[in-house]
């Protein structure tokens, strides 16, 4: 997604009104910059640093610092509380330490006056890192170094998910881009082969192609035949990696494929009906992800009917966020009815000159909606419990193998033990109860659909409302 595109094609309204009062945000994030997918170790570097820390800085002087233009009401501006503010990231190299530091960002270093206390015998202890804020960041799922990954499949082990995927590649229009570009392809080969092989210079590596090309564009002081990356094929490349990435991340004949999407909703709708129910508790969440969930979630909530940017591969550090506010005199707590929300995105770092713009949801023509139609429309496509999971999933086994199948299978084996095969419980209830879910995941399978890949199996631990997703892509 190009990142200035998006922002020039909608009239920016004002983010929040004199009279509104913003009681709580949801902000999803990309991963700053990093080394290229087909180069590892994949890591952050110093720009993605940069990118991520400058995007928390902004959402700070937002949503967060004494005099900004939407402070959430009751958030605290200087020292962090955390019982206000939950974040999340897969363990990774590239994700975590993004989440680290926009959380910087966020919650700075409160310096020497107020990073001190008096001890009983009357000892100044001063904090280390003037001040530095330590803010935990939960682990939705496990497994280093998957950046190092060229592709991963968006779908984690959710067997219809990742059949629908597969299905994008015996398309007619996958095979027609294919062998329309092959030629295209073949002609980068000076450029990339001392990477990747010419026997998979082709659009079935669109994406791999496109992040390398694009990390030397970046990074690289020289690089091989540079004259045949003029603007017309940097464009092209990128455009046949959008196409590529999102056709595998969403069908709208099929939506099962866009599970990573779904499980996002139902986690967005989670926590803001935590701070809704809650009368205010737990007003911010921060959760880092792959690119493979901004797209899964377009296409389920319509974005892409609004804007056919939304088609895109959203660029580094890109964040949405749901915002809710209300006109309603802020205490006490607005009833449900007397809350709306609006959808924020932007496409790459968030800095002063480029803020996130606003778009309606669901098909509607309106950037902002009422608290219970945004409950109504997203629980159209999310997927927030397990027995929803499996069942839209087809799986059986795993986490998905019923009591009687575990109990059977015992009996069978002529094991007297219990099983460890059966359904894990959830730990709290549905979305309305306002619980976070938590299911233990078994051996993921992810399927390489890029020729000359192997097999990769990773095992995740699905925590904070994942339930069954997500291996994406990043």
């Amino acid at each position: 997604m190009h990142p200035q595109t998006v922002l020039t094609l909608a009239l920016l309204p004002s983010l929040s009104t004199a009279a509104e009062t913003v009681l709580g945000v949801y902000i999803f994030s990309r991963h700053g910059d990093r080394t290229a997918k087909s180069t590892p170790p994949t890591i952050l570097t110093d720009l993605g640093y940069s990118e991520v820390f400058s995007s928390g800085t902004w959402f700070r002087n937002h949503y967060i610092a004494n005099g900004s233009p939407a402070q959430i009401h009751g958030i605290a501006p200087d020292i962090v509380k955390l019982s206000q503010i939950t974040a999340s990231s897969p363990l990774d190299s590239v994700l975590m330490p993004s989440a680290l530091g926009f959380l910087q960002g966020l919650y700075p270093p409160v310096g020497s006056t107020l990073a001190q206390e008096t001890l009983r015998n009357g000892t100044v202890v001063q904090a280390p890192l003037n001040g530095y804020q330590f803010i935990p960041v939960g682990v939705v799922s496990s497994g280093t170094l998957s950046e190092d990954t060229a592709w991963l499949q968006g779908s984690g082990n959710c067997a219809n998910a990742i059949i629908s995927s597969n299905n994008y590649f015996i398309s007619p229009e996958y095979k027609t881009l294919d062998q329309s570009t092959r030629g295209f392809y073949t002609s980068l080969g000076p450029v990339i082969n001392a990477t990747i092989p010419a026997d998979q210079t082709s659009f079935k590596n669109a994406f791999t192609i496109f992040d390398l090309i694009n990390v030397a564009e970046i990074h690289n002081a020289t690089i091989p035949s540079s004259d045949l990356l003029t603007n017309d094929t940097l464009t092209q490349l990128r455009t046949l990696a959008d196409t590529h990435e999102f056709n595998l991340a969403y069908n709208a004949s099929d939506p099962i494929r866009a599970i990573a999407g779904a499980t996002l909703a139902a986690e967005v709708l989670q926590a803001l009906n935590k701070t809704v129910a809650g009368a205010g508790k737990a007003p911010v969440t921060i959760q880092f992800g792959f690119y493979a969930q901004f797209q899964a979630f377009f296409g389920l909530a319509d974005l892409t009917q609004t804007n056919p940017d939304f088609f895109g591969i959203p660029d580094y550090a890109s964040t949405m966020t749901f915002e809710l506010f209300t006109n309603a005199a802020p205490s006490p707590f607005p009833k449900p009815e007397d809350i709306n929300v609006r959808f924020f995105f932007h496409n790459g770092t968030t800095g002063n000159n480029s803020a996130p713009v606003a778009y309606p949801l669901f098909g509607r023509t309106d950037n902002s909606l009422p608290w219970n139609d945004f409950v109504t429309g997203i629980n159209k496509f999310a997927i927030g419990n397990q027995p929803a999971w499996c069942e839209a999933c087809g799986n059986s086994t795993g986490v998905c193998a019923s009591p009687s199948t575990s109990s059977s299978r015992s009996t069978s084996t002529g094991s007297g033990s219990s099983s460890s095969g059966g359904v894990s419980k959830a730990v709290a209830g549905v979305i309305g109860a306002m619980v976070t879910l938590a299911v233990i995941l078994g051996v993921e399978a992810i399927v390489m659909l890029i020729a000359g890949l192997r097999l990769v199996k990773k095992n995740r631990l699905n925590a904070a409302m994942r339930q069954g997703s997500d291996t994406l892509k990043a």
